[in-house]
């Protein structure tokens, strides 16, 4: 606060300062000079070395004139600079701005020596190119609620209001294959990395797994009392995960079917759950606001962080970073594991969020109920592209709505699920350079660290 004043003050007397630090030194090292005394004074007499080999450990004290000069025992070295002899604790305190008294020794002039305190920084963020609508994809007949990526990244599949699951090829967009057996809604998918397995779930409240390679439903997963909306694969054990409006969120055993726990907890509608390998090895947010991270092999609840006011319906993990994200309407917020530490805020994205998607090279999106898409730097939280992607020609404005997104497994290719009834796909662009898209940050440190 006083930083630019601080040159203005007068020079202290250098008689004043010699009988500072004359007082200083006796008040600190004092008593330690008198065991120091006792001990060299021992180490004479039984001839046992002592210590403090080195050089000869003095306080200094120099008169202005007379040239008259008192020495003290010290603990600590002495400092030579500028041709003045100095205690290490006088040039410590020097170092930091004592009025007169700068680091080569005692001054005449009005300058003195300050280490001025270094402002907080934000990292600039990594330049990202925008991303560009190149493909949409129609065929469902109702609001796409859902899309997941096969592991081998060559197609993917889609969800739907219109009872459907639909698999496209993911280079040219086409349909391959229709699956029906749901008999509502389709709200979450999730192809398995270790089986040919697709799994299933909707507000049917029935949780299917089908074998691709008969293209059939093989086992059902019965449980749940009210509608499942989100379900998620362990990525190292045959477990699965799944929640809805019923507030709970269970874990299945995927072969036996068998329930082995009934996560509960949140007082409202489970919107999100993820797994990874390490704890917490599931996460769940809810519409009553708050994110759980669960102990798996425990079955209940590690922690709840309650840093959101509004529904929590997204959640997402960063691929590489030990981190993950969550979306509310009042913020996104970016959490630490494993003991979910708050990090920052993403602000700006002021709608329903429903969805999130992080890739690799820190991109991470953000869907809207009002089909806005917000591409973030995960790192510094810079929003650095916003688009409103049209909607299917026939359709009111009122249907743009992303309900669902996901990157493919190159994370170079984002696929968004709408309430138009389509799949549109997003790539970057590869004209853009840092010329054309310049980066405009100014980072608001109080905003993004407020809880």
């Amino acid at each position: 606060m006083f930083l630019s004043e601080e040159g203005s003050l007068p020079p202290l007397d250098s008689k004043a300062v010699a009988a500072w630090k004359s007082s200083k030194s006796k008040d600190t090292y004092g008593p330690i000079v008198e065991l120091v005394k006792k001990q060299q004074d021992l180490a004479k007499k039984t001839g046992i070395p002592t210590n403090y080999p080195g050089a000869t450990l003095a306080i200094t004290n120099k008169s202005d004139q007379g040239g008259e000069a008192s020495q003290a025992l010290a603990l600590v070295p002495s400092i030579t600079a500028g041709g003045h002899q100095m205690p290490q604790s006088a040039a410590n305190i020097s170092a930091v701005g004592i009025p007169g008294y700068a680091a080569g020794g005692p001054t005449n002039n009005t300058t003195q020596s300050l280490v001025g305190r270094k402002a907080p920084t934000m990292p600039k963020p990594q330049w990202h190119p925008p991303w560009k609508l190149y493909r949409v994809i129609s065929g469902h007949i109702g609001w796409v609620r859902c899309v997941a990526v096969d592991p081998t990244n060559e197609w993917f599949c889609t969800g739907s209001a219109d009872r459907v699951i639909k698999i496209w090829d993911l280079a040219t967009g086409k349909l391959k294959l229709s699956l029906t057996g749901h008999v509502s809604t389709v709200r979450a998918l999730q192809v398995s990395p270790r089986h040919p397995y697709l799994f299933s779930a909707g507000e049917d409240r029935q949780v299917k797994c089908w074998d691709l390679e008969y293209n059939k439903v093989i086992r059902h997963y019965h449980g749940h009392l009210s509608a499942v909306y989100s379900m998620a694969l362990h990525p190292t054990i045959d477990v699965l995960v799944t929640c809805g409006r019923d507030s709970t969120a269970r874990v299945w055993d995927m072969r036996t079917k068998a329930n082995i726990h009934t996560l509960t907890g949140h007082t409202n509608t489970v919107a999100s759950v993820v797994c990874q390998a390490a704890e917490p090895q599931i996460i769940t947010s809810s519409h009553d606001s708050t994110i759980r991270m669960w102990d798996l092999a425990a079955g209940r609840s590690m922690a709840t962080l309650t840093n959101h006011k509004k529904s929590v319906r997204a959640v997402a993990l960063h691929p590489n970073l030990y981190m993950f994200a969550s979306a509310s309407p009042d913020n996104i917020k970016q959490w630490k594991c494993p003991e979910g530490k708050f990090i920052q805020n993403l602000s700006g994205h002021n709608a329903i969020l429903n969805c999130l998607a992080i890739n690799a090279d820190n991109v991470m999106v953000s869907g809207a109920d009002n089909g806005s898409l917000h591409f973030w730097d995960f790192k510094t939280g810079y929003n650095f592209q916003r688009s409103q992607a049209p909607v299917q020609p026939g359709s009111m404005d009122s249907e743009a709505g992303v309900f669902a997104m996901t990157f493919d497994h190159s994370g170079s290719r984002l696929i968004t699920a709408e309430a138009d009834k389509t799949i549109k796909i997003y790539k970057e662009d590869d004209e853009a350079n840092e010329e054309t898209h310049p980066i405009n940050w100014k980072p608001d440190l109080l905003k993004r660290r407020r809880y």
